[in-house]
């Protein structure tokens, strides 16, 4: 690692173990690296480092002995031995340009990861299994981060569990559908889709992870949203994948967590960035290497100083889903060395936020997933007549309830309920939401008649119904009265007449069949979801300034700004952390290691798997 030379007091000896990689054998003995140390400590001591000239520097050689082999090597660098800088920087330098790359003069065997949620966890991963070592600084108490509570699913096509489904889908389909929902710059959307397939796959392999169960979320043409049976699919992720790199840190020095870690400050020399500095418990420590931010968005900062009130005020009066710490941070100290940005004023606001009837003044909230309403979830007003197209966009289904007075429910019946009844469980343990045991009591709660909620029930079935009926042997419908969305006809009043009519139903109640029916419910308001701007990066997660990638400074996931454009389709927001977490793992250790991976530190291993059982 590119550690200073005080990191041999700073760090101790006991952290810094001395491989005999794979042409060796084992590790040396405590006591031979504290001879060795101590051996180093003597000769800096008597070496005057300001005289080492800055165009030249002399690496300093021993002959050491091979413990597997008994022989005598001559010629390697004690600095590569103990992880520590092959050269020596001048007084008050804390690092030297090359025009040759990093690898040149400054051969990082650790990349320093500044964030602990899905992107952070993914982008440790790869750096693993690339061979590099990795060190996570988290600002909270424990890794997960906004991730962890993502309930959509992860996006991707061209799937096993498409295919089991017999669903036609293509990465060109998926590019198209990104496209459309806002994106300006198609190579984001290419390298988005066109990974997707491979990394959840890379999920499934690596992970052991369930992604078996399909659902067509907001803005897609086909069910490319995948979870698992259980718990909220970005916990099932994020914390398989914290888990690994927790258990690679117990057996081995290839991965340090470092947690109530707050980063104020990038290193920079000469326009690269060469590491972070940070506090924790009121010390402040450095960490060398290049950096990849995946610190998430901004949408927990309602300060007067913070990117919200800068770039969206007018939001400010919202309540939010974002774990404390996405407060910008990243954005701001990347600013400060020159990065550019790019739409920040894209925040993205979820029209189903669960509100919690002790307290409905809350700023932070639980999203409601759209597994809700993907499953048949309806969306009622006050009177309890529906009012949008509960599968249309996001955007959509928020203009509608902007002029729908509040409350607003989310009702589910029993087979919707079914279809999501991990979730619905869930949300009614933490009185979010209701069980009712027959439709009679829930018109008596929401204080509506009876005979209305049954009217609204039958008519939602018999558009439903027409919509499913087939003309000869065509698949389409018969054409209704409304306009469609995305295209074509609807039989679906309420919503056609906002003009986004509804064409996908699921699970649709007969009116019939409602007095007596079960109901999960619950009630619903707009919150800030997702800060679609953020650092603008290039396809290989380099963040940019005006003229070039800012060196040594990579981003991925939601504090990477321009991969969705205006909107973040559902499920794309977890398939970002993935797939730009792969690359701007890869793009840095190309960067610290060479081209050639000259400088790699550890042998590539079979599988991060591997690491973790050692």
């Amino acid at each position: 690692m590119c550690w200073p030379l005080d990191a041999v007091d700073c760090m101790g000896i006991a952290q810094l173990p001395v491989p005999f990689e794979s042409s060796s054998c084992g590790y040396w003995g405590l006591e031979v690296c504290r001879l060795f140390v101590q051996l180093l400590r003597s000769i800096f001591q008597s070496v005057s480092l300001s005289a080492v000239s800055l165009s030249c520097r002399i690496p300093v050689c021993f002959s050491l002995l091979s413990p597997s082999r008994g022989t005598l090597n001559v010629g390697i660098c004690v600095f590569e031995w103990l992880e520590l800088p092959y050269y020596l920087p001048s007084p008050g330098e804390e690092y030297v340009e090359n025009s040759a790359g990093m690898a040149a003069v400054f051969p990082a065997s650790h990349v320093i990861v500044v964030g602990g949620g899905l992107a952070g966890m993914v982008a440790a991963n790869q750096v693993l299994e690339c061979g590099g070592r990795v060190v996570i600084l988290e600002k909270s108490a424990f890794c997960g981060g906004n991730s962890s509570k993502g309930t959509a699913g992860i996006s991707g096509s061209s799937t096993p569990a498409q295919k089991s489904a017999r669903v036609q889908d293509s990465p060109d389909s998926f590019i198209e559908d990104t496209i459309r929902a806002g994106v300006t710059n198609s190579e984001y959307a290419s390298v988005l889709c066109m990974n997707s397939g491979p990394d959840l796959n890379w999920l499934m392999d690596k992970f052991d992870l369930d992604l078996s169960l399909l659902s067509k979320s907001d803005g897609h043409s086909q069910p490319r949203t995948h979870r698992g049976k259980e718990r909220f699919p970005g916990m099932t992720i994020t914390y398989a994948l914290t888990q690994m790199v927790e258990k690679i840190a117990e057996v081995s020095d290839r991965a340090r967590i470092i947690t109530k870690a707050e980063v104020g400050r990038l290193l920079v020399r000469q326009g690269s960035v060469i590491g972070c500095e940070y506090r924790k418990a009121g010390k402040v420590s450095k960490e060398y290497g290049p950096v990849i931010l995946a610190t998430g968005g901004f949408g927990a900062d309602f300060s007067s100083t913070s990117l919200l009130s800068r770039h969206r005020p007018d939001l400010l009066h919202l309540p939010t889903i974002s774990v404390e710490q996405n407060t910008g941070d990243a954005v701001k100290m990347s600013e400060a060395v020159g990065a550019k940005t790019v739409d920040l004023e894209w925040v993205q606001v979820h029209p189903t936020g669960l509100v919690d009837p002790e307290q409905p003044d809350a700023k932070v909230k639980i999203l409601a997933a759209e597994v809700l309403r993907s499953a048949g979830g309806i969306l009622l007003n006050a009177q309890g007549e529906r009012f949008c197209n509960e599968m249309g966009p996001l955007d959509h289904i928020l203009s509608e309830m902007w002029k729908t007075p509040a409350p607003l429910w989310l009702c589910l019946n029993a087979a919707a309920s079914r279809e999501a009844l991990w979730h619905c469980k869930l949300y009614a343990r933490r009185g979010l939401m209701r069980h009712y045991a027959t439709g009679r009591d829930l018109a008596k709660d929401m204080g509506v008649p009876l005979q209305r909620l049954v009217d609204v029930h039958e008519a939602h079935a018999q558009a439903a119904q027409e919509s499913t009926k087939l003309r000869g042997e065509a698949s389409e419908p018969p054409p209704g009265p409304w306009p469609g969305y995305p295209s074509g006809r609807s039989w679906d009043e309420p919503s056609g007449r906002t003009g986004y009519g509804k064409l996908d139903f699921s699970n649709a109640l007969p009116g019939s069949a409602f007095v007596d029916e079960p109901f999960y419910v619950a009630m619903v308001t707009p919150v800030i979801h997702y800060c679609a701007g953020g650092l603008q990066i290039s396809p290989r997660a380099e963040v940019l300034r005006e003229d070039a990638a800012v060196p040594g400074l990579y981003a991925a996931g939601e504090v990477a700004g321009g991969v969705h454009g205006r909107r973040c389709l559902g499920g794309n927001a977890l398939l970002d952390c993935v797939v730009f977490g792969r690359v701007a793992a890869k793009s840095a250790c190309q960067y610290a290691f060479g081209e050639d991976d000259e400088f790699r530190p550890c042998p590539l291993p079979a599988s991060a798997t591997f690491l973790s059982s050692r």
